[in-house]
């Protein structure tokens, strides 16, 4: 046991992905680019992506395109993809927004709150919650690949 919790830590500690122990993620309202508030709780019963990402990141940007593949692949199945801006001014992430547009969700967390309780740490994060609302794998960092494990967990959790 305790080599695993070891190697989970070295895994985060890498800027690895990492299944985690399912904890109810934290609840919050973030306004989105739409103009509407949108609440997590209220999505319980889909599977939720939530990408956290800034527009000054490389890596987040390259992911944009594959994230909306999978939200559009997976919205029939019950599965909704979130991207959750980090940038204190979201005039640059609105600006590149409107140049590459995304079907998906993209929310504001102006005041960082939403990822200090997330404990985002990289650039971009993504969290995966099961139907419950449950936290079931966490990724830390983007290489172009990634987004087959992000679909790796998302078929798991569409198996349950």
């Amino acid at each position: 046991m305790k080599r695993l919790i070891q190697s989970s830590m070295l895994l985060l500690a890498l800027g690895l992905s990492a299944t985690v122990q399912a904890q109810t993620a934290p609840d919050f309202t973030l306004k989105a680019l739409d103009g509407n508030n949108l609440r997590l709780a209220e999505q319980r019963g889909d599977i939720m992506l939530i990408n956290f990402w800034a527009s000054w990141c490389g890596p987040c940007i390259q992911e944009m395109p594959a994230l909306d593949k999978l939200a559009q692949k997976y919205q029939m199945l019950g599965v909704q993809v979130w991207g959750v801006n980090v940038e204190n001014d979201s005039s640059a992430a609105k600006a590149y927004l409107s140049k590459v547009q995304v079907a998906f969700p993209i929310l504001f967390d102006v005041d960082n709150s939403v990822s200090k309780d997330y404990r985002v740490e990289a650039m971009p994060t993504t969290v995966i919650l099961d139907k419950d609302g449950k936290v079931r794998s966490v990724h830390r960092g983007y290489k172009p690949g990634y987004e087959k494990k992000y679909e790796d967990d998302i078929k798991g959790l569409l198996r349950e």
